[in-house]
């Protein structure tokens, strides 16, 4: 399927706690009288993260957090391929659902009770992979510093050359994705560029930004692999808070961290301006996915 030319769409299992086990949210569409998760087309240039947020709250009026990646969907629609991008995502508030032309009715069940409802196999497929997931203990947006030009044109000791506009542009892009995490934290090494890049999301979410040497590069004739397992360390112990925090970090420590969080070797290099959204589970890192 040519993704290119492809409907896009995004949505999501959205999770509520219920006793000892969680409920998860279907709607009802009366236009073709089926049960599916709730997700919808993307705006143009919407991420699809943020369509997926938006989506959820305007077909099931609920808040969510994202949290983590599951199958991506794709079939035919309307004689052209579509693919849907969906995310595990806990439910942090309500409003008043109000039946209209769109989705008529919502319901809460247990996840194996809503694969028994849904209308659609890659529905089903998707409420599986949720269900086999382990409880996320924590999630993070990590990022690297946005665009602060070449190294050589900056006089200045290397620590204080700040963003260049593209760089500006960039951590405004980022600012909202950030935000859809509901950080109670913005963690950031202490380069000015890395500082910087966090400025929108810190102004978006009146939240202080919070400097660590733990996030920093190596210099001097550090250990890079040190410098790296410092990372890790700083990140786990963020997550294992329990709140969702967003860092910023560079280049040369976020491949190497997230190598150290996920115990195995993968490709993590990261574009300026790019990161992750991380889940951790109690035994460590769970998920890592592209913003």
């Amino acid at each position: 399927m040519a993704e290119q030319d492809a409907i896009r769409a995004a949505g999501g299992v959205a999770w509520r706690a219920d006793g000892d086990g969680v409920r998860v949210c279907l709607v009802h569409r009366p236009r073709y009288g089926d049960w599916s998760l709730p997700k919808g087309k993307l705006d143009p240039g919407e991420h699809p993260l943020t369509a997926a947020v938006r989506e959820l709250a305007e077909e099931a009026d609920v808040r969510v957090v994202p949290q983590v990646r599951l199958p991506r969907a794709r079939y035919r629609s309307e004689g052209r391929p579509k693919v849907v991008d969906y995310w595990s995502m806990r439910v942090v508030g309500e409003g008043g659902f109000q039946p209209d032309t769109e989705v008529d009715e919502v319901r809460w069940l247990p996840a194996a009770d809503a694969v028994r409802l849904v209308s659609y196999p890659h529905d089903g497929e998707v409420l599986a992979a949720f269900a086999a997931l382990p409880p996320v203990t924590g999630t993070m947006a990590l990022v690297r510093h946005a665009h602060a030009g070449a190294r050589g044109t900056w006089s200045g000791p290397d620590a204080g050359r700040p963003l260049d506009a593209t760089g500006w542009a960039q951590a405004h892009r980022l600012a909202p994705l950030i935000a859809l995490l509901g950080p109670a934290r913005l963690i950031s090494a202490s380069a000015r560029r890395c500082v910087q890049t966090l400025d929108p999301a810190a102004a978006l979410l009146d939240l202080p930004i919070e400097v660590t040497g733990d996030l920093d590069e190596p210099v001097g004739g550090q250990d890079p692999d040190e410098r790296a397992l410092a990372a890790a360390g700083c990140l786990a112990e963020l997550a294992a808070a329990g709140e969702p925090v967003a860092a910023c970090s560079q280049g040369k420590v976020v491949p190497g961290a997230l190598e150290r969080l996920a115990g195995r070797p993968g490709d993590y290099v990261t574009p300026k301006g790019g990161g992750w959204l991380l889940a951790f589970a109690a035994d460590g890192l769970l998920a890592a996915d592209r913003l």
